[in-house]
């Protein structure tokens, strides 16, 4: 359904104090915010995406009133206040945004690894190869856990121990896993992640060594997240922050960061095109969202721009969805390399659907062979290894230009999300020795080494 506009009032309603379960009411939820507080951002309600009906800020993820998902609304005029030079003069992480956040405008008060401010990389090499004329490309590998998800876990970390939760928890394709068993351990938080069974097993052990409660469960990432919400409905949970479930609205916001620093290190202008990966269809809606608040606020000069979004053959739902022109996306069972973008149930599909197609966008989905290709030619043409969402984003480009639904001419940001030692089980077969010579001047030679 198309969201509408909001009723004026602010509605309080019984609310529970974890996961959203409907006829498991858990009292009122009651939110006291001060000038001088740690949580005074300019955040002043939930708002449900569909039927536009407001909630008090707490640990609620979906309308009582349609069941749809709820995200964070803000005061417009107490956002207002933000500039360019006071959002310079902050942290060299997402924290310099925090205006723009729900949490953490107190820095004594976050749970964070300080993420944020990655490279912005012009990928001229690239560019050329694919007959292009100015593209650039976001970096997240150079994140504390090697991808975008430290940018969300910081803030919906932040916002659980606000909210006075004592463990932290998530359903995750990898990348998220990751990284809440690291912001767990710095902060000295108890966690519990949950994952599928058949995940890669570097991110097994990146998320193992951390020392927290790894939980392998048999069954794909929607089967996994089933189970969570299921969890954090049970006493035993009532003290867990769920990040992509009781915390989600939180969680999203931590995406926002990609669009305001891509913005901010353009000069604070807007690139005409971007092309983002979609698992869940949440990071491309917040760029999206970024972009508009930015402008909005004046904060950016008002121009129009594009969003792509890109998915695996394995796991495209969206794609389909809009291949199809429908606005209603179907679930799948999901395949192939793609793990963490392996999604088969994505929340904002519908979401995701509408900013492609309000901006003139379009979604395009690729095969195993052409991730591994994307990868392989980020890596060749511009020295960045990216995982294998990554590899979807770079062959997903290359099939938008050859479609012509993507300009050539116009400047253009492609994400990379993750890092490539992440899942180099997904190339290590195509990856070899070029030659193998004995330690001796005749071996080389014979092996055309010396002329």
């Amino acid at each position: 359904m198309k969201p509408r506009q909001p009723p004026l009032e602010l509605r309080q309603v019984p609310s529970p104090s974890r996961g959203f379960c409907p006829g498991k009411m858990r009292g009122i939820l009651r939110v006291t915010l001060t000038a001088d507080a740690p949580t005074s951002s300019a955040a002043d309600s939930l708002r449900c995406r569909n039927c536009g009906a407001r909630f008090p800020l707490g640990p609620q993820h979906a309308c009582f009133e349609c069941f749809g998902p709820l995200e964070i609304g803000y005061d417009h005029d107490a956002l207002a206040v933000l500039t360019r030079a006071g959002i310079e003069a902050g942290p060299h992480s997402i924290w310099r945004y925090a205006g723009l956040l729900p949490v953490g405008q107190d820095p004594a008060g976050r749970v964070t690894l300080n993420p944020g401010m990655t490279p912005l990389i012009r990928a001229d090499r690239l560019a050329e190869e694919l007959g292009m004329r100015e593209l650039w490309v976001k970096d997240d590998s150079a994140n504390p856990t090697h991808s975008f998800k430290d940018r969300v876990v910081s803030v919906a970390l932040t916002a659980a121990r606000q909210l006075g939760f004592t463990r932290v928890a998530c359903a995750s394709t990898g990348n998220l896993a990751n990284s809440v068993a690291a912001h767990a351990a710095r902060a000295g938080l108890d966690s519990i992640v949950l994952i599928p069974a058949d995940l890669e097993p570097a991110k097994v052990v990146q998320t193992a060594v951390y020392g927290g409660t790894l939980v392998a469960v048999e069954g794909s990432y929607d089967d996994v997240n089933r189970l969570c919400t299921e969890l954090a409905e049970t006493d035993a949970f009532e003290q867990t922050a769920f990040v992509n479930v009781n915390v989600r609205p939180y969680y999203a916001e931590g995406s926002k960061t990609l669009g305001f620093e891509v913005a901010e290190q353009l000069g604070w202008r807007l690139p005409r095109q971007v092309v983002i990966p979609m698992a869940s269809g949440s990071m491309l809606t917040k760029i999206d969202k970024a972009f508009g608040e930015l402008t909005s606020l004046g904060l950016v000069e008002p121009d129009e721009w594009r969003v792509f979004g890109a998915q695996s053959s394995g796991c495209a739902p969206i794609s389909t969805a809009f291949a199809l022109g429908r606005d209603v996306v179907e679930p799948v069972r999901p395949t192939g390399i793609a793990k963490s973008l392996a999604i088969g149930n994505p929340a904002d599909g519908p979401y995701a659907l509408d900013a492609v197609r309000r901006t003139g966008g379009a979604i395009a989905d690729v095969g195993d062979d052409e991730i591994r290709d994307g990868i392989e030619l980020l890596a060749r043409t511009t020295g960045i290894f990216a995982e294998t969402a990554g590899g979807v984003v770079v062959s997903t480009l290359r099939k938008l230009l050859a479609a012509g639904a993507l300009d050539p001419a116009e400047e253009t940001v492609i994400y990379n999300t993750g890092d490539g030692l992440k899942t180099l089980d997904a190339i290590a077969a195509r990856q070899a020795p070029t030659v193998t010579v004995k330690p001796s001047l005749r071996s080389a030679r014979a092996a055309g080494l010396v002329d």
